[in-house]
């Protein structure tokens, strides 16, 4: 991610500044084991502010948390989390958490905050909720037809783990009950209510990944073509072939797309995804040579279950 990191932490220092001596009170607080902080403990009416590093964890968040809790959202709609950077004003919203819910893997970003929230014992609760997910390695392109050079690229070369973890609905049940976790220790007051909330949508979320399960049963062509590589995990959860046009964040070469496009008629792939924040350039020429087209599914989308559900009715159209 090409983050301006050194202007960012001066903007955070400052912004942090201003609020940690409001943050917990002497006997108001417990420790954080991740850190050995002390952790404030919400005690007024008021919601708690939780701050989440993307829109889906907005959901969770909420779904737990009820009108216990008011969300800020660090990457906001629209905005791609791999070049965005706050502005002051949200940096003094953000520095206002109680909470802080990280994704958790590879996303610079997250560590600027961390760092931050902790240089100044600001009491923030730092919440990873991949903590007891199964990581997976960023998709790449060339990794799908020449599997003894990517393995070997592999040992070479530092691995990048895919942080797009909510895509999967099993990974969203393991991020509910790290928030969970969370809120319980910050509000312990209202432990009862929040578990309750968990339950009920942790049920939603078993009945989302059983509607997914039954739209795909049956396709025997399971291949599907992206551009970034954002749908790794929900690929792995429901036995489908993703393959990237974009390799490690760059765009392909000419030889690349040449490659694609063979690959995409063998598999007999149609359609090309993007995100609705990427370039589809690239997509677009490959969709030209196979006689297909681009559609655009957003990852990022904060009404988790309705849009997982608008995405596997697109998935299961356009597999054979």
């Amino acid at each position: 991610m090409n983050l301006k990191i050194l202007p960012l932490l001066v903007l955070l220092t400052v912004g942090l500044s201003l609020f940690a001596s409001g943050c917990t009170g002497p006997d108001d607080s417990q420790t954080n084991e991740s850190t050995g902080q002390e952790v404030g403990v919400a005690g007024s009416n008021e919601p708690v502010t939780v701050a989440v590093s993307v829109l889906p964890q907005a959901e969770f968040v909420e779904k737990v948390g009820g009108d216990k809790v008011k969300t800020v959202v660090i990457i906001p709609p629209g905005a791609d989390p791999h070049t965005y950077e706050p502005s002051p004003k949200e940096i003094e919203n953000i520095s206002k958490a109680s909470m802080y819910v990280t994704v958790g893997i590879d996303m610079p970003f997250e560590e600027v905050w961390i760092d931050r929230f902790e240089s100044i014992n600001s009491g923030t609760l730092i919440v990873n909720s991949s903590n007891g997910i199964k990581l997976r390695e960023l998709a790449a392109h060339d990794h799908h037809e020449e599997e003894g050079a990517g393995e070997l690229e592999a040992d070479e070369e530092e691995t990048e783990l895919d942080p797009h973890i909510w895509t999967s609905p099993a990974n969203a049940k393991i991020m509910v009950e790290n928030i969970y976790e969370g809120l319980a220790k910050i509000d312990p007051e209202n432990k009862t209510y929040y578990a309750q909330n968990r339950d009920a949508y942790l049920k939603e979320l078993d009945t989302l990944d059983a509607r997914i399960r039954e739209k795909l049963s049956g396709k025997t062509e399971r291949n599907f073509m992206v551009y970034h590589p954002s749908w790794g995990y929900f690929a792995a959860d429901y036995n489908l072939t993703m393959i990237s046009v974009e390799s490690e964040g760059k765009e392909p070469s000419a030889e690349d797309l040449a490659k694609l496009v063979d690959l995409a008629k063998e598999k007999h792939v149609k359609v090309i995804f993007i995100q609705p924040q990427t370039s589809k350039q690239s997509a677009q020429a490959v969709a030209e040579e196979i006689g297909g087209e681009v559609v655009a599914v957003d990852p990022l989308a904060k009404d988790y279950i309705a849009n997982m559900d608008n995405v596997s009715d697109i998935f299961a159209r356009n597999l054979v």
